[in-house]
């Protein structure tokens, strides 16, 4: 594994100009993906997308498509926390597929899956699952706790996550 696979840079993995890397395997395209988050260049990281790739985040229930779930999703969250960071800690790689551990982390400022915006420091550690073939994702799949990030967010009910008190 490269030093750059484990770098903090809110760039890693991809350029300025919001080019995808050389290599185009499963870890290239996991890190080049996480890069353009953190740069908040949403249609540059679902364009590493195959047309209709499958996008999962299953704490949050969320299935579908990169081009309509995926982007709604990823849409929230850049909004949601203005000044995102996507911390890569490692990834493991076969031919066709990156895992992916990282800490997504920020200061929630909108709404976010439900969550009333409390203005409250959010760090959360994760699991992405990135599966690639011929140059584009095909699919991905994310894993956390949701309890972790409802304490992050000062959330007191989980019956009713809209409602503060």
């Amino acid at each position: 594994m490269s030093a750059a696979a484990l770098s903090p840079r809110p760039d890693a993995g991809a350029s300025r100009s919001g080019a995808a890397p050389q290599g185009q395997g499963p870890k290239d395209l996991a890190l080049a993906f996480f890069g353009f988050l953190n740069l908040r260049n949403v249609p540059a990281g679902l364009d590493l997308f195959e047309p209709g790739g499958s996008f999962e985040i299953l704490p949050a229930a969320i299935r579908g498509t990169a081009g309509k779930e995926g982007r709604r999703f990823v849409e929230s969250l850049v909004a949601a926390f203005p000044d995102l960071l996507i911390q890569t800690r490692s990834v493991m790689e076969t031919p066709d597929l990156a895992v992916v551990e990282l800490k997504m982390e920020g200061t929630q400022g909108a709404d976010f899956l439900g969550i009333l915006n409390q203005e409250k420091h959010v760090d959360v550690d994760q699991a992405w699952m990135v599966w690639a073939a011929g140059g584009k994702i095909t699919r991905i799949r994310a894993y956390w706790c949701q309890n972790q990030l409802y304490r992050r967010l000062a959330v007191k009910r989980l019956d009713r996550i809209s409602i503060l008190g």
